[in-house]
């Protein structure tokens, strides 16, 4: 890697996040980086195209107005209790920088979002991981200790594992001295949201995204959900380094997806319905498979490395994801895609493990 006297101490210091790979085959079926196979809301797509006019030489509303009242009608909050950006992952920057950053360090899971821990070398953010139990789901109070704030997935990725709303709720009730973040980027492919929960807890925040069950991965827009106080510390870090995160177009298209409840539903019962017939057909592969609330598998052959698991499939033009981490360096993250896609999958498994 070459270096320049040009950078500061911090690029130097820094080991970016690595998001999956776009690669660029014929006849490629991409099941890594767990975008919906199914395509965006049709009033979406007709609002990006209406709004792709002669305004877009006009600058975007600042506080993208419309699409926090669409945002807010979906989950009955006030507006003003809704901030937005440019995919959930800009939204996460802000938190970090402005919600989690403190004296005692942040806790998340050791096996969780990559990105976390990225976030707090960027940011100079002490942190410390928790791990999973053996059955890498997630334990509250294994995070009943001093801390800067909490943060994690859920479900969480890469494992795809749930936890109850119930147990977020205690969770956040025994931290009333920190934030806790719920990143919920796959949260209704099975899950409860947290949303609701914000109305009586003051430190509880929750991050969404429209890239996964709303199929807008390619437009980036992502918002977090929370008390006045959190939601106007987000805004004054994202004011203080980009006034018009949300242009026209996105915002246009993610007001009108947003207010369209039947095609969210309608996608996530089709992606749900193929996740959990291909869960099952993995198992009678001999692969073990962890509970997955999300639009994606996690699972393992006992008999079988991973990395040449996902080698063998590449090269039969099926991309996967492969994490050569501690503990998970022998799954596979399998992104759920159209039944056509999951048949080739399973013939290709098949050859491979017999």
């Amino acid at each position: 890697m070459s270096q320049s006297p040009y950078w500061s101490p911090v690029v130097r210091s820094l080991t970016p996040y690595v998001p999956g790979e776009q690669p660029k085959l014929a006849n490629l079926i991409k099941l890594n980086t767990n975008e919906n196979p199914y395509p965006p809301s049709p009033a979406a797509i007709a609002a990006a195209q209406a709004a792709a006019g002669n305004d877009l030489r006009l600058y975007p509303d600042p506080d993208a107005t419309a699409l926090k009242q669409a945002i807010g009608e979906h989950y009955g909050v006030p507006p003003e209790h809704v901030f937005v950006g440019n995919g959930s992952d800009e939204v996460l920057a802000h938190v970090f920088l402005g919600l989690l950053k403190h004296p005692k360090p942040i806790l998340f899971p050791d096996v969780t979002y990559s990105f976390y821990p990225v976030y707090c070398k960027l940011y100079g953010i002490d942190y410390r991981t928790v791990p999973l139990t053996e059955t890498f789901s997630i334990r509250v109070q294994d995070y009943v200790q001093p801390n800067g704030g909490i943060i994690f997935p859920n479900p969480n990725a890469p494992t795809g594992r749930l936890l109850a709303v119930r147990e977020i709720e205690q969770l956040a009730a025994v931290n009333q001295d920190s934030v806790v973040v719920i990143d919920e980027a796959y949260i209704d492919f099975g899950g409860e949201s947290a949303v609701a929960l914000t109305a009586h807890l003051p430190n509880l925040l929750v991050i969404q995204t429209l890239s996964k069950s709303r199929s807008l991965a390619g437009l980036r827009v992502g918002f977090a959900i929370g008390d006045l106080a959190l939601i106007e510390g987000l805004e004054r870090v994202k004011n203080s380094f980009n006034s018009y995160p949300l242009d026209r177009v996105a915002i246009a298209a993610a007001s009108a997806a947003m207010a369209d409840r039947a095609h969210l539903e309608k996608n996530c019962r089709a992606v749900m319905a193929t996740r959990d017939a291909l869960s099952a057909r993995l198992e009678t592969l001999g692969l073990e498979v962890l509970p997955s609330a999300a639009n994606f598998i996690f699972a393992r052959h006992p008999a079988h490395d991973a990395a040449q698991m996902a080698a063998e499939l590449r090269r039969r033009h099926i991309i996967v994801r492969h994490f050569p981490l501690p503990r998970i360096e022998q799954f596979l993250r399998i992104t759920v895609g159209t039944d056509e896609q999951c048949e080739s999958l399973l013939a290709a498994l098949r050859e491979l493990v017999g």
